[in-house]
């Protein structure tokens, strides 16, 4: 059962990319992509209960698993240059749906939507410093995922509005907040993450950074 949902799942995520950019992340949209996929509505709202929310966070962690395929062993490479690598395979996963993108992060963006947003991106942080080795426990472990998920966003959106020269020059201008703690301690303030990361996500949206 749970090769098949998890499958199923995946082929209904196909679907949706391709109607998304027009139809953006709705619940027509998931039932026109279920229905592709060879779902009734009633399978669709069993296999994905909360509709086009399940599909905006299985592409979030499809772009994760994309990216930490393509990562090297770690072991060779200083942490700096184990972060950089991180964002960029982290970029060049969410790449491949451009389009698509620009709608979720719209969809994300919304009040309601906005938790969902948080937790996703939170989830791909937390993924790549584990991939880098990080076994934080204290207020470095909160600290280091909050300034990682305000630059994956970030970087993201200038990478889909000036490309991936300027983005990776961000991307480097950003780096030594993450080396610095002091930095995380003096500038993360929690009121800041979310709105960092909505504004982030509109960006995405219109196509600006």
């Amino acid at each position: 059962m749970t090769d098949w949902a998890e499958t199923t799942e995946q082929a209904v995520l196909d679907e949706a990319l391709a109607l998304s950019a027009h139809m953006g992340w709705t619940r027509p949209m998931t039932l026109a992509a279920a229905r592709k996929a060879g779902l009734t509505p009633g399978e669709a709202d069993l296999l994905l209960p909360h509709g086009a929310r399940d599909l905006a966070a299985l592409l979030s962690r499809r772009h994760d698993a994309a990216a930490l395929a393509a990562l090297p062993d770690p072991a060779s490479l200083k942490i700096r240059q184990r972060i950089r690598a991180a964002v960029e395979a982290r970029l060049e996963a969410a790449s491949a749906d451009r389009e698509a993108l620009r709608r979720w992060a719209g969809f994300l963006s919304l009040p309601l939507n906005l938790p969902l947003a948080l937790r996703l991106v939170w989830e791909s942080a937390d993924k790549l410093w584990r991939w880098a080795g990080d076994t934080a426990t204290d207020e470095n472990h909160y600290s280091k995922r909050a300034i990682l998920s305000g630059i994956l966003v970030s970087t993201t959106a200038i990478d889909l509005a000036s490309g991936r020269e300027a983005a990776l020059a961000h991307l480097d201008a950003r780096i030594q907040n993450v080396m610095d703690f002091e930095k995380w301690k003096a500038g993360i303030k929690p009121a800041d993450f979310p709105r960092e990361i909505a504004g982030a996500l509109a960006a995405i949206r219109y196509g600006r950074a």
